[in-house]
């Protein structure tokens, strides 16, 4: 399964488990032994490659560490490199914020004054 934007969390998460699921056994690993591996319990584990949520990130890296996959999520989230020119706007220094959106600002016509008009 292609992973996109129209899939729901549940089936990422269960294509993810799948994948771990047979990274394991293409290591020829049991459960326990992946477990013992990554310092997690097996019912992380379990979870895991049962696309279940309520694992924590850290255990997911644990067991990516396991299984030598940890150099792969480099593509999974890659560094963002800025273009050529907003390189040389910031001048060598790195973006600490996002700006804001520009929104065009339309003033009204202001009325025509009149005497006593003054309040």
């Amino acid at each position: 399964m292609k992973m996109s934007k129209q899939a729901t969390d549940e089936a990422i998460l269960t294509e993810l488990g799948s994948r771990l699921a047979n990274a394991r056994l293409h290591l020829n690993l049991t459960q326990t032994q992946l477990a013992l591996n990554a310092g997690v319990s097996k019912r992380t584990i379990e979870r895991l490659e049962a696309g279940q949520v309520g694992t924590q990130l850290s255990g997911f890296l644990r067991v990516c560490r396991a299984l030598d996959l940890l150099e792969r999520l480099e593509t999974f989230v890659p560094e963002p490199t800025p273009s050529p020119m907003e390189q040389l706007r910031l001048g060598g220094r790195k973006r600490q914020r996002a700006s804001r959106e520009k929104h065009l600002v339309v003033e009204e016509p202001a009325a025509e004054w009149k005497w006593g008009d003054e309040k």
